[in-house]
């Protein structure tokens, strides 16, 4: 349910919990069904927004780059489009709210962004982030706020457009 005013940023004690259960023996399609049967719709196309904290970024590269590679576009805030750029993955700039319109939760509202990867590191940057994290639910954009996160949904999406997820009873996975 939505509650308004209610922060979606997980806690510690809620990033481990879940309902679903996700099962291949390959991990990035196992990851790929977790993800689909939590109601998470991943893209296999569209539009990458990534912003992440300064001793993120050459951590989050890697999988910016596989979707890249894999056809997604990518925007990003100054400083994570300066680094991509620096090291090999075209980004588009696009300004954080507080650098005035055109901005990102414009572009999610605007049905122009398909996935997320943002990290933060201050109370600032948290409270900042308040308002992107509440578009991306309520466009219901998938949000990934760690660098885990990012690399797991990277590998599940190219696994995913590969066309290789079946569904297999769960005892053909122990014979």
């Amino acid at each position: 349910a939505r509650f308004p005013g209610v922060d979606t940023l997980l806690g510690p004690e809620m990033r481990s919990t879940g309902e679903v259960m996700g099962l291949d023996r390959d991990y990035h399609l196992a990851f790929a069904k977790s993800q689909l049967g939590a109601g998470v719709d991943l893209p296999r196309s569209g539009t990458l927004f990534v912003s992440v904290r300064d001793q993120d970024k050459a951590a989050v590269l890697p999988s910016v780059k596989r979707l890249a590679d894999a056809g997604f576009k990518v925007l990003a805030t100054g400083g994570t489009q300066r680094y991509l750029a620096e090291h090999g993955v075209a980004a588009e700039k696009i300004n954080k709210v507080l650098e005035g319109r055109p901005h990102v939760e414009d572009a999610i509202r605007n049905r122009q962004v398909q996935l997320v990867f943002n990290t933060t590191d201050s109370q600032k940057a948290v409270s900042d982030s308040k308002s992107l994290r509440r578009a991306t639910l309520m466009q219901k954009v998938p949000y990934y706020t760690t660098l885990a996160g990012a690399e797991a949904v990277s590998h599940a999406i190219v696994a995913l457009k590969a066309g290789n997820l079946e569904v297999r009873p769960l005892q053909a996975y122990f014979d």
